[in-house]
């Protein structure tokens, strides 16, 4: 026999207040232990000083580097394009000037290998001042 059968089964129910009660314990916690940096400022005068722009540039060489993977040095084309053109091209160029700059203008279609080149070369000779000469976009 049945002695049940008008009663239905109690439907469960999720308890919030203890999961209330762990997130507030939590919330405390997280209170507590934090720690607020303060920053404190330190005020410096620095000390000034008036002088004149140096009106005096550094030595360049410019190598130019085309789509193509020719070479110029200073407006001057070379005969080859190798290593070994270059080498001789910025020993030549260098020659009179004190500590150059070489500053690669390299077309923006110019293989990566042909600049790699001019950087070898100037390395080789003793240029270890390099730059790259670079133009806004319009």
């Amino acid at each position: 026999m049945n002695f049940q059968r008008g009663r239905g089964r109690e439907t469960p129910e999720i308890n919030l207040i203890p999961l209330i009660d762990v997130l507030l314990v939590i919330l405390i916690f997280l209170m507590v232990t934090t720690t607020y940096a303060r920053y404190s400022e330190l005020k410096i005068n620095l000390p000034t000083a008036a002088t004149q722009p140096s009106q005096q540039k550094p030595d360049q060489i410019r190598v130019g580097v085309t789509q193509s993977g020719r070479y110029e040095i200073d407006g001057t084309p070379l005969g080859g394009a190798t290593v070994a053109a270059l080498n001789s091209g910025l020993a030549q160029a260098a020659k009179g000037k004190n500590d150059p700059i070489v500053v690669i203008d390299a077309d923006a279609l110019a293989t990566q290998q042909s600049v790699v080149n001019v950087m070898v070369a100037a390395q080789q000779v003793g240029l270890d001042r390099i730059s790259f000469a670079t133009q806004n976009a319009q």
